[in-house]
């Protein structure tokens, strides 16, 4: 499988690999679906329909260094207009799709930036309405129709532009695309502000190219693999990882429909590598598990012996020492019976999925293993391009981030925070001095995660620093292993630890509702809604059993002494989770304050 490694900014990897992967060759770089039909683009058409946009921003006047906003779902014009900005050696800013017209006001002011693309009409009003506050901003282009707005386009209409600006200048794109440096700004990505304003972090291309080479020494990935896409391509793990990775060796990506259609997408396009965030996997944990108990109790036997055997049989896998005919006899019989219907579900042809953005508990990444589905987990930040660390498919150990990516340094500082140093960290925050200089230290990137290096170089995640608690009673506690511990239980969907400050913890619980209603009418009790099933008395029970069951292991302090269930999840139109699905803890403990401080009512002080 080759790898390209000779190209040193985007625009000289896309000039790349169009040329070695196109010349009217008919396979697909990108996949879509369009009235229910999946349709590809060869690489020849994704290099014209590139070129002829890019050319149309050239005849609107875009120059090097002018910032361009995209705001839209993954889609091929996605794409289209990254690669258009790039090449240009203008700097792109994406903002996520969810974002409220206050937020692209703030971002479109902060970046400079003098156009913004837009996907739809839903898109195109948020802008429109803030428009006249943004004093640089000086077109809207719209990807999906045409707006008989004042400079408003359509995405045809710069395609336009773009063909009778060729006319004139027919070499100029391939000479933009060889002009572009490897330390010139190439994108500035806006965090999701758990706190505070967004910050505008830079990335050169150097930032990003060096990443994408390091993921590929540590993985093997080539053309024949295909890449189901659903992360938003505005975060930069998508970007990095699921779009300019798989791009750079000739690899196909397939844009999903929606998160609730991964299921349906996956069995359709038979991924061999998928990246994803924890929460993906909690899922289809839950949905296994539910699916197993519905079964007789015979099969139920059958599936538990098998995931037992399946863990058995990867500890003498890894061991390295040949694995006994007997168990592995009895693994193919496991296979056959469970293993391979689970891989079916994944499409039957994934090599592994990448695991980022939020701590993976351990328990899960053991349980797909046994069953042949590797998931590969790592750690970064949008600060470091973004992969800092990450375990190796011959190489890795759950419950860990992994070691070290290729060029990149880590170090454990003394108050155990993670610091970083490489080529992929960011350049600074868009003008942000000061934050810049609090996050970045003689070259070293302070992460804000707390961590340490086990004795075999696997680095573990402990918790944000700023996450840490401190019980009354003087006790440190990192919430995040505690939770990700519960989440195991098929009838918890959701969970955040409270306990900064406090005598004792307690927590949040979202359960899972169609866990609860199974139980509940196996058990025939009556209930008229999901408000009402969340108060009864048989539900709390059943659930304090639950916590009972999980917390055995925990130090006594550690353990969750009063919860309440809630009757709605968390989700990020709400504004209680980011776009990568992390919870925002002090929105959520601000919207339940009188729930939380009844918990504690009489009990502390």
């Amino acid at each position: 499988m080759p790898i390209y490694k000779d190209f040193k900014t985007i625009p000289q990897m896309f000039q790349i690999i169009t040329r070695d992967f196109g010349r009217g060759k008919e396979r697909p770089v990108l996949k879509h679906k369009i009235k229910d039909q999946w349709v590809g683009i060869t690489y020849d058409e994704l290099y014209r329909d590139t070129e002829n946009f890019s050319l149309g921003l050239a005849a609107l006047g875009i120059k090097r260094n002018d910032k361009i906003a995209i705001i839209a779902e993954n889609r091929p014009e996605w794409v289209y207009a990254d690669m258009a900005i790039l090449s240009l050696g203008a700097v792109d800013v994406p903002l996520y799709p969810i974002s409220i017209a206050e937020t692209i006001e703030f971002i479109l002011n902060n970046s400079e930036a003098v156009g913004v693309i837009v996907s739809n009409k839903f898109q195109l009003n948020k802008v429109l309405k803030i428009r006249n506050n943004c004093r640089n901003l000086r077109f809207v282009i719209v990807m999906n129709a045409n707006e008989k707005e004042k400079d408003v386009f359509s995405f045809q209409d710069i395609q336009t532009k773009g063909l009778e600006f060729k006319r004139d200048h027919p070499n100029f794109f391939e000479e933009s695309c060889r002009l572009s440096q490897e330390n010139e700004l190439c994108t500035i990505i806006y965090t999701s502000g758990t706190t505070g304003e967004p910050k505008g972090v830079m990335l050169s291309h150097k930032n990003i190219v060096s990443n994408i080479k390091a993921a590929h020494e540590i993985l093997d990935i080539g053309e024949t693999d295909v890449f189901l896409s659903f992360l938003p391509l505005c975060h930069i793990f998508e970007r990095m990882g699921g779009y300019y990775t798989a791009f750079s060796c000739g690899a196909t990506t397939a844009y999903a429909e929606s998160i609730e259609k991964i299921a349906s997408n996956m069995e359709e396009i038979h991924p061999t590598i998928l990246t994803a965030v924890p929460r993906l996997f909690e899922r289809m944990y839950s949905k296994i598990k539910r699916n197993v108990e519905s079964q007789p109790a015979n099969k139920q036997k059958i599936f538990n012996w098998a995931i037992e055997l399946g863990k058995e049989y990867q500890i003498a896998r890894k061991s390295g020492r040949p694995i006994p005919i007997f168990l592995s006899l009895k693994h193919k019989l496991a296979d056959k019976l469970v293993f391979q219907k689970l891989r079916e579900k994944t499409g039957g042809r994934l090599r592994f999925f990448i695991s980022g953005g939020a701590a993976l508990a351990r328990e899960l990444g053991l349980f797909f293993e046994s069953a042949g589905i590797l998931i590969i987990e790592g750690f970064g930040l949008t600060e470091s391009s973004p992969v800092i660390s990450a375990n190796r498919l011959n190489d890795y150990k759950f419950g860990t981030v992994g070691k070290p990516m290729p060029g990149v340094e880590i170090k454990i500082a003394q108050d155990g925070e993670i610091l970083a140093y490489g080529p992929n960290i960011m350049q600074g925050y868009y003008r942000n001095k000061k934050e810049t200089e609090e996050t970045i230290k003689n070259g070293w990137l302070h992460t804000g995660d707390i961590g340490v290096f086990d004795a075999e170089g696997f680095l573990i995640i402990t918790d944000r620093k700023k996450h840490l608690f401190k019980t009354s009673g003087g006790k440190y506690i990192a919430p995040t292993p505690i939770e990700n511990m519960f989440l195991a239980s098929k009838y918890i969907d959701q969970f955040i630890l409270i306990g900064d400050r406090r005598m004792f913890l307690s927590a949040l619980i979202v359960p899972d509702f169609e866990a609860l209603k199974e139980y509940a009418d196996a058990h025939r009790i009556q209930y008229s809604s999901e408000d009402d099933l969340v108060n009864l008395k048989q539900i709390y029970e059943l659930l304090d059993k639950e916590l009972e069951q999980f917390q055995k292991k925990l130090a006594n302090f550690e353990r969750v002494r009063k919860f309440a269930i809630l009757d709605k999840p968390f989700t990020i139109e709400s504004g209680e989770l980011t776009p990568s699905l992390k919870i925002k803890r002090k929105v959520v403990e601000e919207r339940y304050k009188e729930l939380i401080e009844g918990m504690y009512k009489g009990l502390e002080g």
